[in-house]
């Protein structure tokens, strides 16, 4: 088995921002789901960057339907399925 490191400096200057669906405001919540509490309202036309992944409540929204969450933040947490990853499954390291 091959394991591969990427520098400490690449998780840093690789990051990549997405496109939250067009026309929607999206609540950010405080974990990985719709029972936690809104921390903020993103505006339409924002873009997101994606640290780590979660499983939470599972959301149907523009993308499809899913269960997986976004960290965006420190303690903030939006559905992937208002984030146009390009793919349905997990594209970042699961939240640890």
């Amino acid at each position: 088995m091959t394991v591969l490191s990427l520098p400490a400096s690449a998780a840093s200057t690789d990051l990549r921002y997405y496109s939250v669906a067009p026309g929607v405001r999206l609540n950010v919540r405080s974990g990985p789901g719709t029972s936690y509490n809104i921390v903020r309202v993103l505006a339409e036309g924002a873009k997101v960057p994606i640290f780590c992944q979660t499983p939470g409540t599972t959301v149907t929204g523009p993308y499809g339907t899913s269960n997986i969450w976004d960290n965006i933040d420190n303690g903030e947490y939006v559905s992937d399925t208002y984030v146009q990853t390009g793919s349905d499954g997990y594209i970042a390291p699961r939240c640890g």
